[in-house]
């Protein structure tokens, strides 16, 4: 993942997900481990680098590339998803939609579906790929399926405010995406970027359109959240308002926290501040997880 400098324009994701992977089946404690080693590795490595410690970089770098690198962890990225594991966090806004959207929308009577920005997509035959209610665009840096899109998200070309009624997303989804942003300027860059994305209502089925839209569907590990030294509920809470969100759903598994977020531009004008890395919480056992914005 490439660090993010003090240059005002955020600097592009890099090397997070590879161009090609072996295709064979892990069990799934095997798929666990594959994941959880190749992000502390990715940590150790980043540390080595801001240090300017090249002998111990040059190390974990060959223990990564001897493990299997980022193809060895996208494959089991995309194993962790797949349904029969059930792992496909979709499925949780799905849910979601559902419950706050009209009826008229789920019986198939708006003009056109929901639009969807699928950010670090892995799959195709997704909850939310299945849905009659969304028409979705699919994007990674490194596709693996001709129906998503090699790109990356920090670099797609943002539509004129006068287009975003009709070229905007009703939804952003960034599920497992801004935990491997390396740089905690870095993730904050990202959740800055989502908003030039989003609709601008009243949409073309203003009749029927809900308040909680447009939107973002944030999934996190659990552990970013709940315990780590300089993330906290209340922090993402307050990181989130200052951004021009409202927290519309939220739920906290053992592994994962899912968040859907109302955007409401007037409110990122009046609420605009920033945050910097601060701790919250004590104790040798704290993760170093946190979100900067600047």
């Amino acid at each position: 993942m490439a660090k993010y400098g003090k240059a005002s324009r955020p600097k592009l994701l890099s090397h997070t997900r590879p161009a090609s992977i072996k295709k064979t089946t892990l069990p799934s404690r095997a798929t666990r481990s594959v994941i959880r080693n190749h992000h502390t590795l990715t940590k150790q490595l980043k540390s080595a680098i801001t240090r300017n410690d090249s002998a111990t970089a040059a190390s974990l770098q060959a223990e990564m590339e001897a493990k299997g690198g980022l193809a060895k962890y996208q494959e089991a990225s995309i194993q962790g998803q797949s349904l029969q594991r059930g792992g496909d966090s979709s499925r949780v806004l799905i849910r979601w939609l559902a419950e706050l959207l009209p009826p008229e929308l789920h019986a198939g009577k708006q003009e056109r579906k929901l639009r969807l920005l699928e950010v670090g997509a892995l799959r195709t035959d997704n909850h939310c790929s299945r849905s009659g209610l969304l028409s979705v665009t699919r994007i990674d840096l490194h596709s693996q399926h001709p129906k998503i899109q090699t790109q990356d998200f920090m670099a797609r070309p943002i539509p004129p405010s006068a287009m975003l009624q009709i070229e905007g997303f009703d939804i952003v989804s960034l599920s497992l995406v801004v935990n491997f942003v390396s740089d905690a300027v870095g993730r904050g860059e990202m959740l800055k970027r989502v908003s030039s994305y989003l609709r601008v209502p009243p949409s073309e089925y203003e009749d029927v359109a809900d308040p909680s839209l447009p939107a973002l569907f944030l999934v996190l590990p659990a552990p970013c959240v709940t315990n780590s030294r300089y993330l906290n509920e209340e922090r993402i809470e307050s990181i989130m308002q200052s951004l021009g969100y409202k927290r519309i759903r939220r739920k906290i598994s053992a592994k994962l926290v899912y968040y859907l977020w109302g955007f409401e531009r007037s409110l990122k004008v009046e609420t605009s501040k920033s945050f910097r890395k601060k701790e919250l919480r004590g104790g040798a056992s704290r993760n170093n997880f946190a979100i900067v914005v600047t």
